[in-house]
């Protein structure tokens, strides 16, 4: 499991690539999380492309994230293009209903720089 954290502007696009699940390193992901909420974005963006595998640590992890932008009024969160079995699980967690998806990378940070919530923009997927 890796974690490159990308600004754009006031949005972060957290690339995550690897297996998020059972044996994944909680300091690490801990470090990383500390690293987002020390930037203080606005926006964040979570990279799905590379991700091959999503269990309750990686659930875990986004929750922390996304409960943090909570705490501005303006905070938002969506995710980019998870393949078919962390669809399932975000699907199965209901987080589908919470976190916007997006298929491609210009929409979601069109979407995400847009005013208003980030769920009505167009190209929720």
């Amino acid at each position: 499991m890796v974690i490159d954290l990308e600004y754009k502007d006031d949005i972060c696009v957290m690339r995550l690539k690897g297996r998020f699940g059972a044996g994944s390193d909680s300091q690490y992901l801990r470090k990383k999380a500390d690293e987002v909420k020390a930037a203080a974005p606005k926006e964040v963006l979570a990279d799905f492309t590379e991700v091959a595998y999503l269990d309750s640590i990686g659930i875990g992890f986004l929750i922390g994230i996304y409960t943090n932008l909570l705490k501005s009024s303006e905070g938002r969160f969506a995710l980019l293009c998870p393949n078919d079995r962390v669809r399932a699980v975000l699907d199965l967690t209901k987080l589908t209903g919470v976190f916007p998806i997006f298929q491609d990378e210009p929409t979601a940070l069109q979407a995400l720089r847009a005013p208003g919530p980030t769920a009505e923009a167009a190209g929720k997927a």
